[in-house]
């Protein structure tokens, strides 16, 4: 009898102590609970249904919050932390493509620029060139129409002066490196002489460059031509206007090349 009471008493101790799993469950998940509400009063729906994943995650079978050590990922945050992020490496790389010209460099390139600026006013050619004083050097804008009849590639013979006068600004020395670019619109080139808008600008550029380097002051050593099509438009295509602007050639001055001392 002592015996049987003795088994009984074993087996009531491990009933009860069963109760401790369930018990450490209910807890864990209480707090999970807790710091999903706790978590709940500060967030936005986004961040909230996250976190009920979270929770749902939970009770279908995880193992407790110490899986979700984090359940709040402030997504907005990160997200917004991701886009300045990838917003300064653009700047930064921007910066690199464009160099800042040195203090020196930029003020005798603006004397350039004030004597072509001088030579546009005098003959009143302010509606066709255009000067700017860029991060890569001087730039010099001129309409297509200035130079060219449409769909051609040779400089007119009355343009000619002003491209020779032109050349005379061009006269350094030190000398600079100097790239003509020529842009077209988006129209689709309508010439038996040139398959597309390619070939005109880089055509239009090279007899540009032709007649600068007339002036035997100019060494054509520093000289280069660079054709863009229709792939650096300045203004919208879709107005005349625009594409107006677009036709240019560009005479784009380099600061001066600097020896390693």
């Amino acid at each position: 009898m002592a015996r049987r009471k003795r088994k009984k008493r074993g087996e009531e101790q491990e009933v009860n102590e069963s109760w401790l799993l369930p018990y450490s469950d209910l807890l864990t998940l209480l707090l999970a609970l807790f710091i999903v509400l706790f978590a709940s009063s500060s967030v936005d729906a986004q961040k909230f249904q996250q976190m009920s994943q979270v929770f749902n995650g939970i009770f279908l079978g995880g193992t407790g919050p110490i899986e979700y050590q984090n359940p709040v990922e402030n997504e907005d945050h990160s997200k917004d932390d991701s886009d300045a992020g990838a917003a300064s490496e653009q700047e930064n790389e921007q910066q690199k493509q464009e160099p800042i010209l040195d203090l020196e460099e930029q003020k005798e390139l603006e004397q350039i620029q004030a004597r072509i600026n001088s030579y546009i006013k005098e003959n009143e050619f302010n509606n066709k060139f255009v000067t700017s004083l860029t991060g890569e050097g001087l730039l010099l804008t001129i309409r297509d129409n200035v130079l060219f009849e449409s769909g051609k590639a040779e400089v007119r013979e009355e343009d000619k002066g002003t491209a020779r006068e032109l050349a005379k600004f061009l006269e350094m020395d030190p000398p600079r490196n100097i790239i003509i670019s020529g842009h077209t619109d988006n129209i689709p080139i309508g010439s038996a002489n040139f398959d597309s808008n390619w070939e005109l600008s880089v055509m239009r550029a090279i007899n540009f460059m032709k007649i600068l380097l007339e002036d035997k002051e100019l060494d054509p050593r520093w000289f280069s031509a660079k054709g863009f099509g229709e792939y650096q438009p300045i203004a919208d295509n879709n107005t005349e206007l625009g594409r107006a602007q677009n036709r240019r050639v560009e005479v784009l001055i380099l600061p001066r090349v600097k020896s390693d001392e």
